[in-house]
């Protein structure tokens, strides 16, 4: 017999949710956003948990998630004391999203460089894939 929550009638939406997905892990940075985005991906029936970015990367590969949101925040990742990612969770196990900063600690985890283009990045953008 297991610990996870029955998907039974009795169980609670969250505990039915738990149950038959995987979760997604928020890394979040300092966004204003970062409960919407786990409010957002709840609402695709996908568990969802924040973790503050000073979680070191064992631990958030120790919760076995499906997936990794690395949320945006104020900062810049050349800016002193900025928040850093542990290179670790970009070791291919689990696959990552960057947003924002989130793509810029993820970058400069792997030695990338970050640079200005001269372009705000700011409200509503299409993307093409």
């Amino acid at each position: 017999m297991t610990d996870a929550p029955a998907t039974t009638p009795e169980a609670t939406p969250e505990e039915a949710a738990e149950a038959q997905h995987d979760t997604v892990l928020v890394v979040d940075f300092g966004a204003q956003y970062a409960q919407l985005i786990a409010r957002r991906v709840r609402e695709a029936r996908i568990f969802s948990e924040i973790v503050p970015s000073t979680m070191p990367a064992a631990e958030m590969l120790a919760k076995k998630p499906a997936a990794i949101i690395l949320s945006g925040g104020p900062s810049s990742v050349y800016e002193p004391g900025a928040p850093q990612l542990d290179a670790g969770v970009l070791d291919g196990s689990v696959p990552v999203f960057g947003i924002c900063y989130g793509f810029q600690a993820m970058a400069a985890a792997l030695g990338g460089t970050v640079a200005r283009t001269g372009l705000s990045g700011f409200g509503r953008t299409d993307v093409s894939v």
